[in-house]
């Protein structure tokens, strides 16, 4: 079972600061992340396309040189934070197609997209999935010539039943979830049960653990805050038994959004820590 990390858990880092957060006393570059997760020892990045500075083929070749280098597994991330806005979006879908053709300049075989988020959740869910579907049903098209498979994530929007339905209406072997622990609890729907249901559509994870935040107020989305793997609620580990069972192929990635306050915004102490505890879980499960 290989690991990896997310780069999102930079986010900060990246110029993406929460109301609720302080801004860093310094940035962090692309390249600043890949040789931080090769010190950390993991297998795989996801690098999200919102911290991606630039897409011309050129840069796209020294980023891809530079994970062939430390041999470093990878996704494509695209969609933060609001993706195909439930499929109302064309403009974002026709930018979603797009990044394909980055996703494989870089050497990635599996790309994360985003069809909704919290701030859809309330909303109407039949006719999202519905729009959804027909706009993966296009797109898996277009990411299959490419060899590129498509990983819709649960992003604090649907539940497992829901992912599982839109997955099978899109009937594809290019399409399936990227798996976000927390985001699953976040919406009261049981992880495990849910990865019960989906590991075998699984093309990529967040592994994420979350506990609950007494500063924020219970309707806040961050009423359960990042926390480093093993400190938390998730069962990461019957989690990660489930996919090896299913024959993941992928990478357990750690993801951190808003960092609990008892870590002090010490993001980079969190990620290690996690780091090191899905060494134990990967060795654990074998």
């Amino acid at each position: 079972m290989k690991i990896g990390i997310d780069s999102y858990c930079y986010h900060r880092f990246f110029g993406d600061v929460y109301p609720q957060q302080h801004k860093p006393a310094k940035q962090m570059t692309l390249e600043d992340f890949i040789r931080r997760a090769k010190q950390l020892g993991v297998d795989g990045v996801a690098l999200e396309s919102c911290f991606i500075p630039r897409f011309d083929a050129s840069y796209l070749s020294e980023i891809k040189g530079m994970l062939d280098e430390f041999k470093l597994d990878r996704v494509f991330a695209w969609g933060h934070p609001d993706g195909l806005e439930g499929g109302r979006n064309e403009k974002a879908y026709d930018e979603m197609v797009k990044s394909i053709e980055y996703a494989k300049a870089i050497g990635a075989k599996v790309m994360r997209v985003v069809g909704a988020s919290l701030e859809f959740r309330k909303e109407p869910h039949a006719p999202m999935l519905e729009k959804l579907t027909r706009m993966f049903e296009k797109a898996v098209k277009v990411a299959a010539a490419a060899d590129v498979k498509l990983a819709d994530e649960n992003h604090i929007d649907f539940t497992s039943d829901e992912m599982l339905s839109l997955i099978r209406a899109v009937n594809s072997p290019y399409f399936g979830i990227n798996f976000d622990t927390g985001n699953f609890m976040r919406v009261l729907d049981d992880p495990v049960k849910g990865m019960q249901k989906l590991a075998k559509y699984v093309f990529s994870t967040h592994l994420k653990d979350l506990k609950i935040n007494r500063e924020a107020a219970v309707d806040d989305w961050y009423f359960f805050s990042s926390a480093p793997v093993g400190d938390g609620l998730v069962n990461n580990q019957k989690l990660a038994e489930l996919l090896k069972a299913a024959n993941y192929q992928g990478f357990l990635a750690v993801e951190i959004d808003f960092l609990h306050p008892d870590y002090k915004e010490d993001e980079d102490k969190a990620v290690a820590q996690s780091v090191k505890e899905l060494k134990r879980i990967a060795k654990a499960v074998g």
